[in-house]
C-alpha cells in the first residue's frame, strides 16, 4: 500500500487565497462595493468566514489586497518595457513616444472588463471612504504617479521639458484626461486619444513662433 502523502498546507492556502481574491473582486464588480460582504467572498470562494478574518482584519483589506495582486497580474502578463525597467515607463530617448506607449496601456487596463468593474468600484467608494481612498492613493496609485515623475525629470535632465516645469503637474495633463473621460464615460477611451493627450499635454495649445 502506497504511503499517503501529507497534504501541503501552503499550497492548500494558497489555492485559498487565490480563490478569496477573485471572489472579491468578481462580487464588487457586480454588486458594488458597500453590498459586497465577507460573508459573500466566503461564500463564492468555498471558504469560512474565519479562514478570511485569519488573513485580514476588514472587506477593505480584503479588496485592497485583491485588486493589488490584480494590478501586478496585469504588470507580468505585459511583460519588460522596451527601454525601461521592467514595470516603469520607457526611457527611449523619445519622450512622446514613450508616454504614448504608456497611456495605451493605461487604456487598454481600463477598458479591460476584468479591471474596469472592480477599479470603478474601488474609486467610487474612495471618494466616499476618505480611509479606502486614502488607502488606494498610496498603494497602487501614488507608486504610478512616482513612475512618471522619474520618467519626466529624466526628460528635464536631458532638455526636452522645461526645466522649470513641476513633474507633478505635467503627469496630471496625461493621466487626469484619461480618468476624466474613463469615469465619465464622456466618449469612448483609445489610443487615438491617448496619442493626442501626449501631443496636446508636449506641445501645448498656444500659437509657435
Amino acid at each position: 500500500m502506497a504511503p499517503q502523502k501529507t497534504p501541503d498546507a501552503s499550497r492548500r492556502s494558497d489555492r485559498s487565497r487565490r480563490a478569496i481574491y477573485d471572489a472579491a473582486l468578481a462580487l464588487v464588480g457586480e454588486s458594488g462595493y458597500r453590498r459586497t460582504t465577507i460573508e459573500g467572498i466566503a461564500a463564492r470562494a468555498g471558504v469560512g468566514k474565519q479562514t478570511i478574518y485569519r488573513w485580514w482584519p476588514s472587506k477593505a483589506a480584503v479588496l485592497m489586497e485583491a485588486f493589488l495582486d490584480l494590478a501586478a497580474r496585469a504588470a507580468e502578463q505585459a511583460g519588460p518595457r522596451a527601454g525601461g525597467t521592467e514595470h516603469g515607463i520607457p526611457d527611449t530617448g523619445d519622450l512622446a513616444a514613450d508616454l504614448k506607449f504608456v497611456l495605451r496601456a493605461t487604456v487598454d487596463e481600463l477598458n479591460d472588463p476584468l479591471m474596469e468593474a472592480p477599479t470603478r468600484a474601488l474609486t467610487a467608494e474612495g471618494i466616499v471612504d476618505a480611509k479606502l481612498g486614502a488607502e488606494f492613493i498610496e498603494k497602487l496609485l501614488d507608486p504610478s504617479l512616482a513612475l512618471y515623475v522619474t520618467r519626466l525629470r529624466a526628460a528635464q535632465e536631458a532638455g526636452q521639458l522645461r526645466a522649470d516645469a513641476d513633474p507633478r503637474i505635467a503627469l496630471e495633463l496625461l493621466i487626469a484626461p484619461l480618468t476624466h473621460r474613463w469615469l465619465l464615460r464622456t466618449l469612448p477611451l483609445t489610443h487615438a486619444y491617448a496619442d493626442a493627450i501626449v501631443d496636446y499635454a508636449l506641445g501645448g495649445l498656444t500659437p509657435r513662433p
